[in-house]
């Protein structure tokens, strides 16, 4: 009994159109169980996604990963209706701009970094945007956010250059490699992807921590 469609269906169509065709009720007992035991093959897919990751967010503060998931999920929003699509060396560039921008902001002077490629600059005005909010939160706290918001767009650049490098847990995977392991966290993550802008991560501000 699929709780979604209040009918009988068969297990083929429960694994394959769950979360696809079926909207998934959150306390759905199969969903709950298929995340718990994926099959092989979703299981080293996961594994090499975490393989990839966890050195991109080793040593971050809470609030610096907070920042970084917030940034990556401006990112995918922004890339589902970008034209021309983006690329990961877009990313990579935005990042690199927006990182840049903050960092000589915290040696006194306003200056706004620009990326070359068209898409890099319109993901940079997002970026932007993103943090311009964020600033508008900060009050006394501005530096540190100068500083940490630095610090989690370089990992964004970091994981953006190097997704599909020799070498890398993902090499081999189809491009753009970095925006799609993003879109794949954003999906996997419980409730499904956020609507509308993106929202900080739950769990507490997001700047102003003790």
């Amino acid at each position: 009994m699929c709780p979604a469609l209040g009918e009988m269906i068969c297990t083929v169509c429960c694994a394959t159109k769950r979360q696809v065709e079926i909207n998934c009720p959150p306390d759905c007992v199969y969903l709950s169980s298929a995340r718990t035991h994926p099959p092989a093959v979703v299981q080293r897919r996961q594994e090499r996604d975490v393989s990839f990751i966890l050195p991109i967010v080793s040593e971050l503060t809470d609030t610096q990963y907070r920042l970084l998931l917030l940034f990556q999920s401006a990112t995918v929003q922004h890339a589902s209706g970008a034209l021309p699509k983006l690329r990961d060396e877009d990313v990579a560039e935005a990042a690199a701009a927006a990182a840049s921008t903050l960092e000589t902001a915290r040696k006194g002077i306003i200056y706004e970094h620009q990326a070359v490629s068209v898409p890099a600059q319109r993901l940079t005005a997002e970026l932007g945007r993103v943090l311009s909010e964020l600033s508008a939160q900060a009050g006394s706290q501005q530096a540190r956010l100068e500083r940490d918001g630095a610090v989690a767009l370089r990992r964004m650049e970091q994981g953006a250059k190097s997704a599909g490098t020799a070498g890398s847990p993902l090499e081999g995977d189809e491009a753009p490699v970095y925006l799609n392991l993003l879109a794949r966290m954003l999906k996997d993550k419980p409730g499904g992807p956020e609507p509308g802008a993106p929202q900080a991560p739950a769990g507490g501000g997001l700047i102003i921590t003790p």
